[in-house]
């Protein structure tokens, strides 16, 4: 890592701790919210490490995996207390292979500090990029 990178490395976990993950990323970049049927569900804010920068700890075992249909995006949860702790994937607009963090999960980071930008995943909408205000759910 460069002198002048803005990476660090952040641990987090889910509720009842079984499941722990650590990631190297810029928390100075915004993370993002998405208004498609789970991440509205779930409610979850996300920052995107690098795949390589991103691995499970410890309770791997205790992971469960949601996905819609076939999609080859998945978020993890864990089967003890339902927590969704981070997903991965496949979406071209984010660079391809993907991972994303649940930031709600990570350890000493106060959420109300970072900027939040916001993608239409509901409509499909990912060519129009994020936005500073939530897209409509509906519309």
């Amino acid at each position: 890592m460069s002198k002048d990178s803005k990476l660090k490395q952040y641990t987090g976990g889910c509720l009842c701790g079984a499941v722990r993950f650590e990631a190297e990323m810029d928390l100075s970049e915004p993370v993002s919210r998405c208004n498609c049927s789970i991440c509205t569900k779930v409610g979850g804010t996300q920052a995107y490490p690098k795949p390589s920068a991103f691995r499970v700890t410890a309770g791997a075992e205790h992971l469960g995996e949601f996905r819609k249909g076939s999609s080859p995006n998945f978020r993890s949860f864990c089967k003890h207390c339902g927590i969704h702790c981070f997903s991965a994937g496949f979406v071209e607009e984010l660079g391809g292979e993907f991972r994303s963090v649940n930031i709600q999960c990570l350890d000493d980071v106060d959420p109300g500090e970072l900027k939040v930008v916001y993608w239409d995943g509901r409509h499909d909408n990912w060519e129009a990029g994020t936005r500073d205000r939530p897209w409509p759910i509906r519309s």
